[in-house]
């Protein structure tokens, strides 16, 4: 954005202060209406909802629209408490209204309000019923409320497992924020993309796309803000690098804790700290923190998190050599993933198989790419426990192949011995040279420090390995992309497509995308 909008908006901003101060409600309200207020600072929200708060209930009756502002602010400001209330005020204060454009729009931001709430309670069935109802009267011109509702939308898809609908609407809200110049909903919409990115296994580009909306922050951003720090805390800890994933984490939950009581945002950070221990080998810490978040979980009856810090506590109470109260804690709950480790924990190979197949099916009936890796991986396990090295190097070389693109290490890290001694086997087996590589980068990482001299580099010595990104390029390119797609795709500027391109062009010493592919698969890249 421009420096001049910057100055209007602080300008803005500094009147809405000045007419608060000097109680001129209509053009205070005004202000506020007008969009040019930076209502994702938490600074700006707090304010005008301790102005809104300050009004006398029969200011606010005969103005139902600041009622509903009022609403609004609170859920921006991480709380939940009396937003219904204020709701329900907005509409007995409109009963005798004309039932004109602008009653019909302030019945739809109503809806779009009632569908946040409805999702941070975890319902996504009334989730849709208030989104489809705002979407139906809210003003075609109210772009920010529109894209709320879209993005609620999205949200709701993502809880009920319809993950490729999710990514539709997540991208349809951005559209909308693109032309209503909203940026609350923009991180909001541009974060649930990357949590399905996430999901999709694409973590690089899911860190992309969660570092956009840290950039839309503030310094003091809203609490919602703790969903993009807790994804990006997720991806780092996948690539092993456990002190930024902590640093994430941490701002996560602070984030989190701004929410009251009835949202339930802390759990998750709190979950993923405690397994952030069980990876360092902090095993009591570990347990002790998840006890305490159990009693939180119970304490507020947030039952929708229980699976998850009962699935924590599976794994560290394996860490602990209790079997016993691991086998006890998975028959409460529906844990494939955590009842195969009790059974494999228990010496009963067969019995794991067993609960891990039909999941896995499940998981790629459902286009579930997260959990069904999660499974092929702990299925490799199962198998050479089995005895089946055939099919666990098999299945292990499938996984590799899905896992490496994203660069995963703790998937197969927290697999332990076991894991090692498969890989360790396979380092020298056939497999595209990228795989070949991979597989060392996990022995590096379980402590194996093997140097690796692949016989394609041997024969290519001025061959530079491509980066990540590079790697990605060159698939859509190979799926004929143009540069203009590819960028629309990765979300990145044309030129830096160019300069990507180039760089590759360089590496494989070839001059035109024809001879870049044939190059690749020359080298096993594709």
């Amino acid at each position: 954005m421009s420096t001049v909008w910057y100055e209007a908006n602080g300008l803005e901003t500094e009147a809405f202060h000045h007419a608060a101060a000097a109680n001129d409600i209509e053009r205070a309200e005004r202000l506020i209406e007008g969009g040019r207020i930076p209502l994702h600072s938490l600074g700006v929200v707090t304010a005008i909802l301790d102005w809104l708060d300050s009004l006398p209930k029969t200011v606010l009756d005969v103005r139902p629209r600041l009622w509903v502002r009022s609403a609004t602010s609170t859920l921006m400001a991480g709380r939940t408490t009396g937003v219904e209330e204020k709701l329900q005020a907005a509409e007995k204060a409109m009963q005798n209204a004309d039932p004109d454009d602008k009653t019909r729009d302030l019945i739809g931001q109503i809806a779009a309000i009632r569908a946040t709430l409805a999702l941070l309670r975890y319902q996504p069935e009334e989730t849709i019923v208030q989104a489809r109802r705002a979407l139906e009267t809210l003003h075609a011109d109210n772009l920010p409320f529109r894209s709320r509702a879209i993005w609620t939308l999205g949200f709701a898809h993502q809880l009920q497992g319809d993950r490729a609908a999710a990514r539709q609407v997540y991208t349809e809200a951005i559209s909308i924020r693109q032309a209503s110049g909203n940026i609350y909903l923009t991180i909001l919409a541009t974060t649930g993309l990357g949590q399905i990115q996430e999901s999709e296994n694409q973590l690089c580009q899911a860190a992309e796309t969660y570092q956009r909306s840290v950039q839309l922050l503030s310094d003091q951003g809203p609490p919602n803000a703790s969903e993009e720090f807790l994804g990006l805390a997720r991806i780092y800890y996948e690539w092993n690098d456990l002190d930024t994933a902590e640093q994430y984490a941490q701002q996560s939950l602070q984030l989190a804790r701004q929410y009251d009581r009835a949202v339930d945002r802390f759990v998750i950070c709190e979950v993923f700290l405690a397994r952030l221990k069980l990876a360092r080998g902090d095993v009591a810490e570990a347990a002790a923190m998840l006890a305490e978040t159990e009693q939180s979980v119970r304490q507020s009856n947030f039952v929708q998190r229980m699976p998850e810090v009962a699935a924590a506590q599976v794994l560290t109470l394996l860490r602990q050599g209790d079997v016993a109260a691991a086998a006890r804690l998975v028959q409460t709950h529906d844990l494939p993933i955590s009842r195969a480790r009790v059974l494999l924990a228990q010496g009963d190979a067969v019995k794991a198989l067993a609960a891990l197949e039909p999941w896995r099916r499940q998981t790629e009936e459902k286009g579930w790419q997260d959990e069904r890796l999660k499974a092929m991986v702990l299925q490799t396990v199962a198998l050479h426990a089995h005895g089946d090295e055939d099919k666990a190097a098999q299945l292990l070389a499938e996984a590799l192949a899905l896992a490496e693109p994203g660069g995963f290490i703790r998937l197969f890290i927290d697999e332990g011995p076991p894991m090692a001694e498969l890989l360790t086997r396979m380092k020298d087996e056939g497999g595209t040279l990228r795989v070949k590589e991979y597989i060392h980068k996990l022995l590096a990482a379980f402590g194996h420090q093997e140097e690796f001299h692949p016989s394609s580099l041997i024969l290519h010595p001025s061959f530079e390995p491509l980066s990540g990104r590079e790697l990605e390029i060159l698939v859509l390119i190979t799926r004929g992309l143009s540069n203009r797609e590819i960028g629309e795709r990765l979300f990145l500027a044309l030129d830096t497509v160019k300069g990507h391109n180039r760089r590759i062009f360089d590496k494989l010493q070839v001059q035109s995308r024809t001879e870049a592919i044939a190059r690749a698969r020359e080298l096993g890249l594709l």
